[in-house]
C-alpha cells in the first residue's frame, strides 16, 4: 500500500493538467488490494495522459472521440486470423501469415472410414481443433452485435478477402460453411473435429497428425439449427442462396432434435486431449433452436415446443458455449412474430434481475467487475464480458441507462482497470499480453 490520498492527471511531459482527492474504496476482496478511487470523469481534453499518485506512473491513456475504435477493429479483425483450411497471405496477415493448413482427409472415429469434406472454420481459442458448439456461439455473438448495432459494424472494413457484404458477415460466413459441413444428413450433427492430442506449439501448416470426426451430440445438434436459423433472416438481404441453405440446414436439424428428444452427451474417448465441450444436458441448447426457428418461421410447432422447453431449469440469461439460455430469449424477444405476454413479462423480468444482481457484485469489487472471486479461473475474461452482455441486453430491453452504464464497467476491467493494470486485449495499450496462449504466436 502507498499513499495516495490525492491525484494527478498528467500530459505525457509530465505536466499537470487536472488534480484532485481520492475516495477510499476499500479492500477488494478479490485481489486484497486496498483500493482508492480517482475521479477525472470532468476532464474531457482530447489527449494521451497518465495518473499520477503516491509518486508512481499509471500507464498511459487517451482522451478522444470514439477512442474504443481500435479495439473493436483488432477484436473483430481477430476471427480471420483463426481461419482453418487456407493460407493467410501477407497481404491481409502481416506477421501472422502463414500456409494452408489441416486440409488432409479426415477419418470417422470409431471405423475410420473416411470423412465427408469437413475443411474450413476456425480454430478454437489458442489450440487447432474445431468445435460445432463453442463455434455456433461465438458466430451467434458476432451475429447479434451486428443484428443490435449495425452502425458499429456494417461498414467496418476488416482488410479481407472477401466483398459483396459486409466484412463481418463474410468472416462469420465462412464458419458458418463449415458448420454446415458438420451436419449430416438426418439433421444429427458432429460435435468437433480435432487431432487426437492437442497439437504442440507450432504453426497449423506444421500440425500434420490424423484429423478425426468425433460423434454427434444433440447439443451440437441444436446450436447449428439455432445459429443457422438466426443467420437465415440476417444473410437475405445479402445472400439469398446462402440464407436458404441455412435455412434448410436449420429445418432439418430442428427436425431431428423433435425426433430425437433424449440428450446426447459428448465426452472425450479415452487418449484424446482435446477440447471436450460436454454439458449436463441440452435443455438451453434446445430453448436456443427452438426459439431461433420460430422467429425465422413463425412455425406453431416451435412456439409449443418452447412452451414445453420452459417448464424445464433453464438460465435464460446465459451467453456462454455452455449454457445459451440468453441467445433463445433474446431470439424470442426480438422476433417479429406473434408472442405470449407473459413469457416476454418472464424474460424482461429475468434479465433485470440478473442485472441487478450484477450490479451488486460490480459495485462490491474495487475494479467494478460484476464477478465474485470464484469467478476467476481459466478463461474467467469470458465470465466478464458476458456480464457486460447481459448488462447490454437489460439495457436494451428495459431502457435502463443504468444497467449500461455496468456494461461499460466490464469494458474498463477488460481494458486495465484491474488488479494487474494490463490491458487484456493483445496489443492494445501500454500493457497488454506479449505471450499469451496462442500457438502461431509460440511458433
Amino acid at each position: 500500500p502507498f499513499d495516495c490520498d490525492f491525484f494527478e492527471i498528467t500530459d505525457l511531459k509530465g505536466s499537470t493538467v487536472f488534480s484532485g482527492e481520492t475516495v477510499p474504496f476499500g479492500t477488494d476482496e478479490a485481489s486484497g488490494d486496498e483500493v482508492c478511487t480517482a475521479d477525472f470523469s470532468k476532464f474531457t481534453e482530447a489527449g494521451e495522459y497518465r495518473v499520477k499518485a503516491g509518486g508512481k506512473l499509471s500507464a498511459s491513456f487517451r482522451i478522444e472521440e470514439n477512442v474504443y475504435e481500435e479495439v473493436l477493429d483488432r477484436a473483430a479483425k481477430a476471427f480471420y486470423f483463426m481461419r482453418c483450411g487456407c493460407r493467410l497471405d501477407e497481404r491481409y496477415a502481416g506477421v501472422w501469415k502463414h500456409g494452408k493448413c489441416h486440409t488432409a482427409d479426415a477419418v470417422l472415429w470409431g471405423s475410420n472410414e473416411k470423412a465427408p469434406d469437413v475443411t474450413g472454420g476456425w480454430h478454437d481459442a489458442g489450440d487447432y481443433g474445431r468445435y460445432v458448439t463453442a463455434g455456433a456461439v461465438a458466430a451467434a455473438h458476432l451475429l447479434y452485435a451486428f443484428r443490435l448495432f449495425p452502425g458499429a459494424l456494417e461498414n467496418r472494413k476488416l482488410n479481407i478477402p472477401e466483398s459483396g457484404m459486409p466484412d463481418i458477415l463474410s468472416e462469420v460466413k465462412y464458419e458458418l460453411e463449415w458448420l454446415l459441413k458438420m451436419q449430416l444428413p438426418d439433421g444429427s450433427v458432429y460435435h468437433k473435429l480435432t487431432t487426437m492430442m492437442h497439437a504442440p506449439f507450432v504453426m497449423p501448416e506444421n500440425d500434420t497428425d490424423q484429423l478425426i470426426v468425433f460423434p454427434v451430440s444433440s447439443m451440437a445438434a441444436a446450436d447449428l439449427a439455432a445459429v443457422c436459423a438466426l443467420a437465415a433472416g440476417i444473410y437475405e438481404k445479402y445472400d439469398k442462396e446462402f440464407s436458404g441453405r441455412l435455412a434448410k440446414a436449420a429445418k432439418l436439424s430442428a427436425e431431428w432434435l423433435c425426433d430425437n428428444p433424449a440428450f446426447v452427451d459428448f465426452r472425450n474417448p479415452e487418449g484424446c486431449n482435446t477440447g471436450t465441450y460436454g454439458q449436463w444436458d441440452d435443455c438451453s441448447n434446445r430453448w436456443w433452436a427452438f426459439a431461433e426457428m420460430y422467429a425465422l418461421t413463425g412455425d406453431e410447432n416451435y412456439r409449443g415446443k418452447l412452451a414445453d422447453m420452459l417448464k424445464k431449469d433453464i438460465t435464460l440469461t446465459e451467453f456462454g458455449y455452455g449454457e445459451t439460455g440468453g441467445l433463445g430469449s433474446l431470439a424470442y424477444l426480438l422476433c417479429d412474430k406473434e408472442k405470449n405476454e407473459d413469457i416476454v413479462n418472464k424474460l424482461k423480468n429475468e434479465f433485470r434481475r440478473v442485472a441487478a444482481y450484477m450490479k451488486k457484485l460490480s459495485d462490491s469489487c474495487g475494479y467494478g467487475a460484476a464477478m465474485s472471486k470464484n469467478d476467476y479461473y481459466w478463461g474467467s475474461n469470458m465470465m466478464l464480458l458476458q456480464s457486460g452482455m447481459k448488462f447490454i441486453a437489460a439495457s436494451l430491453l428495459t431502457g435502463s441507462d443504468e444497467f449500461y452504464d455496468f456494461a461499460l464497467e466490464q469494458l474498463h476491467v477488460l481494458l486495465g482497470k484491474n488488479a494487474l493494470g494490463v490491458c487484456y486485449v493483445t496489443g492494445i495499450g501500454e500493457y497488454s499480453p506479449v505471450r499469451p496462449h496462442y500457438r502461431p504466436r509460440a511458433a
